[in-house]
């Protein structure tokens, strides 16, 4: 064998590749369409998320604006909604069920949701599972004299595989609080919008699948090339 990760195994990706594939043409396709569709309340995501954020008495949580595309996020350990550009400063469709959902997490983090509390616990060590793992994996594969460093390897990328999997109660749930919260509020009223929004949010939560599904094949590939080895 030349290079022990390049097996019959590595069969075990493509439907992870398929997938993921799919979901970044889906996200994009549906960002492309819906970012130039303007909303009919004519508010910008960064009204949206202070107004809901203020909705839900979450008067503290700052809204910031963050550099990159699709760079949204919230930071618990700061309480600040991150949006990007083409998020704050827009009155689009996208714009607004992007903003939505990330004041979703920050309402999450509120209530004390327990997906959220749990992912967030797994960050640390998730973040050095998936960078430190893989390594000592490759590491092991070519140390023959012992499996030490591979079942090492393995267990510490078991972590960001469970990182992935707790990710994606959250990323729903706060798709649910965006839409909730946009249809209850009265922002967006319109049929068509609300489909929108749908659409923008369920192609996002897409990319959480494949992220998930890409983690536990690539666990499963490396637990089974262990299992050739030992054999």
């Amino acid at each position: 064998m030349i290079f022990p990760l390049f097996d019959s195994t590595i069969i075990l990706l493509i439907p992870a590749i398929i997938l993921t594939i799919y979901a970044q043409v889906k996200i994009s396709s549906a960002y492309g369409k819906y970012s130039q569709v303007r909303s009919n309340s004519g508010r910008t995501g960064a009204d949206i998320a202070r107004a809901l954020l203020d909705e839900n008495g979450l008067y503290d949580v700052k809204v910031e604006q963050v550099a990159g595309h699709l760079t949204d996020h919230y930071d618990p350990r700061t309480q600040v909604v991150r949006l990007s550009s083409g998020v704050y400063n827009s009155t689009s469709i996208a714009a607004l069920a992007v903003a939505a959902h990330e004041t979703g997490h920050a309402v999450q983090h509120a209530d004390g949701y327990v997906p959220l509390k749990l992912r967030s616990a797994f960050v640390p060590i998730a973040s050095f599972g998936s960078n430190v793992g893989p390594i000592l994996i490759i590491l092991g594969l070519f140390l023959t004299q012992t499996s030490f460093l591979l079942t090492l390897g393995i267990y510490l990328f078991a972590f960001a595989v469970l990182f992935q999997i707790v990710t994606l109660p959250v990323e729903y749930n706060a798709s649910n609080r965006a839409l909730a919260f946009l249809g209850n509020s009265g922002i967006i009223a319109d049929r068509d919008e609300m489909h929108g929004a749908q659409k923008m949010l369920s192609a996002a939560a897409l990319t959480y699948v494949a992220a998930a599904l890409t983690a536990i094949l690539t666990l499963l590939r490396f637990v089974l090339i262990a299992q050739s080895r030992d054999d």
